[in-house]
């Protein structure tokens, strides 16, 4: 079993930097990739980014490249999401989850772990 708990969200004001968290416990993550998506109200949940824990590989969605970093930390097994220069269009419930696949990372099916979510508000 494996837990995700995601922290850091916040109202911000548009050019604003915020910066998540994803605390992740209950199992080795060695062969993991763990993603960050996001759901605005009324749509779909969407990849924002990924990092696959053993070989530090990351991915982005085009609309976020150059704006958001994701990264980890080994020994607090945290992944984190820095989003500089937010617009309000990033207004989302933000989610980390897990998935033991390295390929196709921004697809949501194969996440089989989710966290509860934290709710990112940009105004403008």
């Amino acid at each position: 079993q494996v837990q995700l708990v995601e922290s850091g969200g916040g109202v911000v004001q548009a050019g604003d930097s915020l910066r998540l968290s994803c605390a992740a416990s209950g199992r080795t993550f060695s062969g993991y990739t763990m993603g960050w998506f996001r759901q605005a109200t009324g749509k779909e949940r969407e990849f924002v980014a990924a990092i696959t824990w053993i070989t530090d590989r990351t991915n982005y969605a085009d609309s976020v490249k150059g704006r958001f970093t994701i990264s980890r930390d080994n020994a607090k097994i945290t992944v984190y999401l820095q989003m500089n220069s937010l617009k309000p269009e990033d207004t989302a419930v933000y989610f980390c989850g897990s998935t033991q696949f390295g390929e196709k990372v921004e697809l949501t099916s194969l996440y089989n772990y989710w966290g509860q979510g934290t709710q990112v508000t940009v105004s403008s």
